[in-house]
């Protein structure tokens, strides 16, 4: 089978985008509903951090724009996993049922087409609260707004998406082999809840964990020090990009190889 360029699968996925949408949108209560939603669970975080710091003006040295920078970088950071890659929390229940066995026989990537199928267009709200926070605690702490400033918040955002996506890819590809995946990849999805935090307020086995058996230090914290902190940046935030373009091709390895060992018999 001839190999599809680029171009050719940005065209498809604008097209299954397209109906997408329109399918959603039919339901525009339900999306305006769910958009709501996601802004008030955010708002809420926002106002959790603003309790916390009118009683400790900084935590292990952060303090309350500066975390709240990582709060905005790790909901911006997230958002493509979210919206891009929501599908995954249905791949168990394609496994189980056998209806998966569908997606092996188009002349496409499997993987690209199982992924297409669904876009979580209510992300796109976490987004807006993500961008608005970063923008007033950016603000707030004086940071320079510079082209090449923007050009390491976009590269930084890109990568700590990655990793997220690779953790979220590689906890829903075990249901190739284990029964009750969800637990894992509700496990995985918690741990996002500490990406808003610095690693430096965990004890060191939770550094090392969170840096090196789940790095979600890499979904906010290291890459955001290259912005926030950038006359002490450690060795890890400059690998920060490397690291997410291999936990990528990596969780991507895994999430086909499970699919190509799929036998379509369903549980």
């Amino acid at each position: 089978m001839k190999k599809k360029s680029f171009g050719f699968y940005l065209r498809i996925y604008g097209k299954i985008l397209a109906q997408d949408l329109k399918s959603k949108m039919s339901y525009r209560a339900d999306f305006i509903i769910s958009t709501i939603g996601m802004i008030f669970t955010n708002l809420a975080g926002f106002i959790s951090f603003w309790i916390l710091f009118r009683n400790f003006p900084s935590i292990h040295g952060w303090g309350y724009y500066e975390m709240l920078f990582l709060y905005g970088f790790s909901l911006v950071a997230l958002t493509p996993v979210q919206c891009l890659f929501d599908n995954n929390w249905s791949l168990r229940m394609y496994v189980y049922s056998g209806d998966f066995i569908k997606y092996c026989f188009r002349p496409i990537n499997l993987f690209f087409y199982f992924q297409s199928e669904v876009f979580d267009i209510k992300g796109l709200g976490q987004l807006a609260f993500g961008i608005g926070t970063l923008a007033y605690s950016w603000n707030k702490l004086g940071l320079a707004f510079t082209p090449l400033m923007l050009l390491k918040l976009i590269v930084f955002l890109i990568t700590a998406s990655l990793v997220m996506i690779a953790m979220q890819n590689a906890a829903a590809a075990t249901c190739f082999w284990i029964q009750n995946s969800f637990y894992v990849l509700d496990l995985v999805t918690r741990f996002k809840d500490y990406a808003k935090y610095p690693i430096t307020i965990f004890s060191p086995v939770f550094r090392f964990l969170f840096t090196f058996i789940m790095p979600i230090a890499f979904i906010a914290y290291y890459p955001s020090l290259v912005i926030l902190r950038p006359d002490e940046i450690p060795l890890l935030s400059w690998l920060s990009p490397l690291i997410g373009v291999i936990f990528f091709y990596l969780s991507y390895k895994f999430w086909m190889f499970g699919a190509m060992k799929y036998s379509g018999t369903g549980s």
